[in-house]
């Protein structure tokens, strides 16, 4: 299919908008040549740990057309889910070289992405509205939405389109809004008007996340051990946690915010406006105690339809008695 109306692009951003998405992107589908050379690096030096599923679709990966036949455009929509309510309930913020630090006792930490209803369900629902009416508006369109559920090199396609740039972290980082966003593709038989990305990399020469990494997770810049990282550890994992890293959790028991809440970006992030990501009250009131003797119904009370559920009453229990002193 050929582009066949001239505000096809600037409707597309009109009506991802209206639907809640922050920002959007478009970027010409083709082989990410660069990225081919350093996902191989990636994989090779065992950075993937037990996700195994990093060496599957190769192809898939780094060739959209191979998702979807006949793609011609790959457009990247970000959505917020920064929020402030869970600060009452952290320490102070985190410091500078401050690896292994113990932190002040409070309560056992998520992050913050998972805080709410699964972004998976929330997020591919607007994606597919905004589908829907795009065939109503254009007609038939043939693409498919993605929201980190199929081998989509998602960073690489965001930072081509113009969105941000990938931070020493390896995150994708907006300049007005920071980094705390899921990210979401929709691939597209069609031709639209592209972005160019993002020139400058605006980390300079800050280190503050590789600083702050209590697990040195972040090995180079932009690249990422995760073997090594907290959120492999409490989610990916699922064996025993090794005990070299007794700890040097700081506290998380599902996910790690580190070294996004450490970025100097993020001081441009704004509460979200996602009800469906509005924590369960009895959540943000856990104490230390109630964590350790949590049961499964009440797990499964906290956690309906929660990105939590993805480690199982078991791993979230494995995760809180790794963290007793």
């Amino acid at each position: 299919m050929t582009k066949s109306n001239p505000n096809i692009s600037e409707k597309i951003r009109l009506w991802a908008g209206e639907l809640g998405f922050s920002h959007v992107g478009i970027a010409k589908a083709e082989f990410l040549e660069d990225e081919a050379v350093k996902l191989d690096e990636w994989l090779k030096r065992g950075y993937q740990g037990e996700m195994h599923y990093m060496e599957n679709n190769l192809d898939m990966r780094l060739d959209p057309r191979k998702l979807v036949p006949g793609a011609k455009s790959v457009i990247s929509l970000t959505y917020n889910y920064f929020t402030t309510k869970q600060k009452e309930l952290q320490p102070p913020p985190y410091q500078v070289g401050s690896r292994g630090m113990q932190l002040p006792e409070t309560t056992l930490k998520i992050s913050k992405y998972a805080y709410g209803e699964d972004y998976h369900f929330v997020v591919k629902e607007k994606l597919k509205i905004l589908m829907e009416r795009w065939k109503e508006e254009f007609g038939e369109i043939h693409g498919r939405v993605f929201v980190d559920s199929a081998p989509v090199l998602e960073r690489a396609w965001a930072a081509r389109s113009g969105i941000g740039w990938i931070g020493k972290h390896s995150l994708l980082i907006n300049k007005n809004q920071g980094s705390f966003f899921f990210l979401a593709e929709i691939i597209l038989d069609l031709e639209l008007d592209y972005d160019s990305p993002v020139k400058t990399d605006h980390c300079g020469t800050c280190t503050a996340c590789i600083d702050a990494c209590p697990t040195d997770a972040i090995v180079e810049n932009k690249v990422v051990d995760g073997s090594k990282c907290i959120s492999y550890f409490t989610i990916e994992l699922k064996d025993q946690i090794p005990a070299d890293y007794k700890n040097k959790f700081d506290d998380w028991m599902f996910g790690c915010d580190i070294c996004q809440d450490i970025c100097p970006w993020n001081r441009f992030s704004k509460q979200h406006n996602e009800p469906k990501f509005e924590p369960n009250e009895k959540l943000l009131s856990m104490s230390r105690k109630e964590w350790k003797e949590i049961t499964e119904e009440i797990f499964n009370d906290l956690f309906k339809r929660s990105p939590v559920q993805r480690t199982k009453f078991e791993g979230l229990k494995r995760n809180i008695l790794f963290l007793e002193k």
